[in-house]
């Protein structure tokens, strides 16, 4: 099939698959992936030119932050408090019987607490703690640690304009800053725009390289009809992400892979996170059968906003390290106030919603404003979120769609909720 031909399949598979879901998150229910679900009503809504958009808070201070590793956070642990483990006896029979109904080939969940580290797990079907799966947008709050590691060590800082950060983008795009590239906020074409598979086509590409393809998608003029002023309009997805990781590249002189060997991998010890370029190769939105990381072509052009692949309990690992205010086992991998500044409802703070009166949105991270609850769902189904006020988060994994990832989730949140807090 031809390749323009392979990438308008994509693009209109996502918009299909939009148009066939969504929803404003109910109260207690993570935020559903919007690469998998239409943009809200709203979201092509630009702020009132009378409305005074409420002042950006200032982020954490770009001074290098000590990442040594003296006194780290005790280690994840899988001894579960009788009190909690009791709360989760409705958990096996919700997650069977939607495996079952759904004709899905297994699930996996993880329940971890600030404090106690792993409190629950359990897998079905083909699903085990040994399980690489594919994430697609879940990849989003990965990628968006990255820009904030690197404003912590001085590399950038996070509310510059980029242009101000590489040379590569001197005279392009002038008012773009990091942190719009991270928080669907750039102005640029989004994921559901035709630039996708025209102006942004390097994206998907995984024979590209990604400074090359951030380059040229941040200076093109072919994409200057379908974009907006930053910071007034909700854009989600798209090559905005591809550009942050070209960034991210660039000021520091490493490539994707080491950034996250060093990181991520080393300090938390998820040692089966990566990332690939699969969406060409798979043609839209179907899971692809028989995934297999070891046998994963490398490439110089691993996806920013959805190519991340991971086993279970190394995303739990992840979680723990946002609850935690940076910390893994061994070592600090970000300070509290870049964590926090990732929480935040950016969205709201500088133009209004993610496309819905509720819904907002940080750097990765969709906000429940209704329960203060953040998540970032993919469209394969995987659903991680916090509750950063009680101190836990759950990560559920399936194969299939983030329609039936976040159906799942909504099942099991107020299960997890009572359990770990004790509030029915």
């Amino acid at each position: 099939m031809p390749l323009a031909r392979r990438l308008a399949l994509l693009v209109t598979a996502s918009v299909f698959a939009g148009a066939c879901s969504g929803g404003e998150a109910a109260v207690r229910s993570p935020v559903p992936d919007a690469a998998d679900t239409s943009e809200p009503a709203g979201a092509d809504a630009q702020l009132a030119p009378d409305e005074a958009a409420p002042t950006t808070p200032a982020p954490p201070s770009s001074t290098p932050a000590t990442t040594g590793t003296t006194a780290p956070p005790p280690p994840p642990t899988t001894a579960i408090p009788p009190v909690v483990e009791g709360g989760f006896a409705a958990v096996d029979t919700i997650v069977s019987t939607f495996v079952a109904e759904n004709g899905l080939n297994g699930a996996g969940l993880v329940v971890v607490d600030r404090e106690d580290g792993i409190v629950h797990q359990d897998y079905w079907g083909e699903f085990s703690a040994d399980r690489v799966s594919l994430v697609a947008s879940s990849s989003k709050m990965i990628t968006a640690g990255v820009l904030m590691k690197l404003h912590d060590d001085g590399l950038l800082a996070i509310d510059d304009p980029v242009a101000d950060t590489v040379d590569w983008a001197v005279g392009h795009n002038p008012q773009i800053t990091n942190a719009q590239l991270v928080s669907n906020s750039s102005g640029l074409p989004g994921l559901f725009s035709p630039a996708a598979s025209t102006a942004h086509l390097c994206q998907f590409l995984a024979g590209s390289e990604l400074e090359e393809c951030g380059a040229a998608a941040f200076s093109t003029p072919d994409d200057d009809a379908d974009t907006v002023p930053p910071d007034t309009e909700f854009r989600y997805g798209g090559v905005q992400w591809q550009i942050a990781g070209a960034v991210a590249e660039t000021v520091s002189g490493k490539s994707w892979e080491q950034l996250i060997d060093e990181i991520y991998v080393r300090p938390c010890g998820v040692d089966s996170l990566g990332y690939t370029n699969h969406w060409l190769d798979a043609g839209g939105f179907d899971y692809p059968v028989g995934f297999d990381p070891a046998a994963l072509a490398p490439t110089d052009n691993p996806h920013m906003e959805g190519g991340a692949y991971i086993t279970p309990p190394d995303y739990a690992a992840l979680l723990l390290m946002h609850l935690r205010g940076g910390e893994c086992p061994n070592g600090q991998v970000m300070s509290a106030e870049a964590i926090g500044y990732m929480h935040e409802d950016r969205v709201l703070d500088a133009y209004g919603d993610a496309g819905a009166s509720q819904v907002g949105y940080g750097m990765g991270w969709w906000v429940d404003r209704d329960t203060g609850q953040i998540s970032d769902g993919g469209a394969y189904g995987s659903v991680p979120w916090l509750d950063l006020d009680d101190g836990y988060g759950a990560y559920l994994v399936i194969e299939a769609d983030s329609g039936l990832g976040d159906q799942l989730a909504r099942l099991l949140n107020p299960v997890i909720h009572a359990a770990m807090t004790g509030d029915a």
